[in-house]
């Protein structure tokens, strides 16, 4: 079975993660309860026959734009759809050749890709244990690939990333892609809580760092790097 040399090793992640913990006053032993499950309804993914090796691959998020910017994945080599985006990109008339969510909108739409052989990234979190029970062993076992933000362990990866269009760039990134391109991205977006626009800070500071780590600029931080409080780590 195949392995990912996923960039941020965890120990270069760790620092950054506790400080996601401490932002949102998230329970690190409930994420790492999360992970455990997962590991148990889950099993290691083989990376075989995956791989964006030299490809331009579209890291699709939700945002309502979404719905009027899909057709810019025209002429990518691959599609990577953060939750809901994966349904937008489907009924558009767009393959999916990964999904990335963490079960909260549309798990039976994760469970239909599976079932038709593509990969689905399913992540472990303190808040989602009854959704990872209830569905993951619904899913076709050979197309789930575990992830966590704790500890990776028993088979279940931490790509790096936070939210599930972030985590998205960085299994992209790990993946071996050549360029990233972002759609149906909105950092500004009006219509999400305080809670969701915290969070989007938190995945405009990690694309920027996934960029700098890639020596790759993302056209959608175009205009708002001098006011991303940027994130430092070792270089590799």
């Amino acid at each position: 079975m195949s392995t990912v040399d996923f960039g941020l090793s965890f120990d270069v992640w760790e620092p950054i993660y506790e400080s996601i913990l401490t932002a949102f006053e998230y329970d690190r032993a409930a994420d790492q309860q999360a992970r455990d499950i997962l590991a148990t309804v889950s099993s290691s993914y083989s990376f075989d026959e995956v791989g964006f090796r030299g490809d331009t691959v579209a890291i699709v998020g939700a945002a309502p734009c979404l719905d009027e910017t899909v057709d810019n994945v025209a002429g990518v080599d691959h599609v990577i759809a953060a939750s809901t985006a994966a349904d937008t990109v489907r009924t558009a008339g767009y393959d999916v050749d990964m999904m990335v969510t963490d079960l909260d909108k549309n798990p039976t739409t994760a469970r239909t890709l599976t079932h038709e052989g593509t990969p689905v990234a399913v992540h472990a979190h303190g808040d989602n244990i009854d959704a990872i029970r209830d569905f993951v062993p619904t899913f076709a076992a050979n197309a789930v690939i575990p992830t966590t933000q704790a500890a990776p362990i028993n088979g279940v990866s931490n790509p790096g990333g936070f939210t599930d269009g972030d985590r998205a760039a960085f299994l992209a990134d790990a993946l071996h892609a050549e360029s990233l391109r972002f759609v149906g991205w909105d950092f500004d977006d009006p219509s999400v809580n305080t809670h969701k626009a915290a969070k989007l800070v938190w995945a405009e500071r990690l694309l920027e760092l996934l960029e700098r780590r890639r020596n790759e600029q993302f056209t959608l931080l175009d205009n708002r790097r001098k006011s991303i409080d940027h994130i430092s780590i070792p270089t590799r």
